[in-house]
C-alpha cells in the first residue's frame, strides 16, 4: 500500500492537542480590520478547536491523525 500524503495546505493550518484535538485559527483577521471592533479582533486573535462535526472533514488530510 502507498504512503499517505498529507495535504499540505492542512499541515500548515492545524495543530494537534496533546488530549488529540484539532486546534485552528479563527477566521476573519486578515483584512478590513478598521470597521471592526478592537474587542472583536482581541477574541479572533485566539486559537480554538475544530468542531466535533468538521473533524470527519480535517482528519482524513492529516494522515498522521488517522
Amino acid at each position: 500500500m502507498p504512503k499517505l500524503k498529507t495535504k499540505s495546505g492542512a499541515k500548515k493550518r492545524f495543530k494537534v492537542t496533546g488530549t488529540g484535538k484539532i486546534k485552528r485559527k479563527r477566521a476573519y483577521k486578515r483584512h478590513i480590520l478598521t470597521k471592526k471592533e478592537t474587542k472583536q479582533k482581541r477574541r479572533l486573535g485566539h486559537a480554538t478547536t475544530v468542531k466535533k462535526v468538521d473533524e470527519g472533514n480535517v482528519r482524513p488530510m492529516l494522515p498522521y491523525l488517522v
